[in-house]
């Protein structure tokens, strides 16, 4: 199983040469938004870090679907790379200050590496596990995931204690919780349906998604969200339409 995915995942040289530099060049620009943001606009954090999160989640998304596993292998490499070189720079750099949250003090290149991390092994998971779907993965886990932390900051009043790591202590919100529900659902909704399931077929098991979304995350450790999110929203796609 393992080596029928790396067969499918490692990208070509000729896709390397062709498609590496505009994916470095996207990837680029995307740090230029953000730190501009945070420098220029003095855009928390917890912002900041999920506008990155959202547009490299969408665009792997994007990438799966119409191109296939290799580019979003060499796309999740770059950008790997991008932020590695982020926390060398470490404090102080402004991309690192675009990522590195103050509340994860002092462990904050910590929750910068294990997310990318479970990033990763999220997405080899459901690309060996649930193929078909894994854009809704990746399309559940940006858009949902990234909402759900700055509604929480903005307007969380209902509070609750997560796990964490490193004894971090770490809090969601039931207004961030029901944020991730319904644009979880959303997403979901709108990659179904464009893909060609029927009107019914696609919000189903949108909501499903949704809300298998919202209660994984609500219980994962801090920092292990982006595995469990994605595993969940691919599977119950999965399980309910293959």
């Amino acid at each position: 199983m393992l080596k029928d995915f790396l067969q499918r995942a490692i990208p070509s040289t000729n896709l390397i040469t062709l498609a590496g530099p505009f994916i470095l060049i996207y990837v680029v620009l995307v740090a230029i938004l953000v730190c501009y943001l945070k420098k220029h606009h003095q855009v928390r954090t917890p912002y900041t870090r999920k506008i990155f999160h959202f547009l490299i989640f969408s665009t792997a998304g994007i990438f799966q679907y119409r191109f296939g596993l290799p580019l979003v292998v060499l796309f999740g490499s770059i950008v790997s790379v991008f932020v590695l070189a982020t926390v060398m720079a470490g404090e102080g750099f402004v991309m690192y200050e675009v990522l590195a949250r103050e509340s994860d003090r002092p462990h904050r290149t910590l929750f910068v590496l294990v997310p990318l991390l479970t990033t990763a092994l999220g997405g080899v998971l459901i690309n060996i596990f649930f193929m078909k779907f894994a854009f809704i993965g990746y399309l559940v886990g940006g858009w949902g995931d990234a909402v759900g932390e700055p509604v929480g900051t903005r307007w969380g009043k209902h509070r609750y204690a997560v796990p964490s790591l490193m004894g971090v202590p770490a809090q969601r919100s039931l207004e961030g919780s029901t944020a991730v529900i319904f644009v979880s659902t959303l997403v979901a909704f709108l990659a179904l349906h464009y893909t060609g399931y029927s009107l019914l077929t696609a919000l189903g098991t949108a909501i499903l998604c949704g809300l298998g979304s919202a209660a994984v995350e609500a219980v994962s450790n801090h920092g292990l969200d982006n595995l469990t999110i994605q595993v969940a929203a691919a599977g119950i796609a999965f399980m309910l339409l293959s």
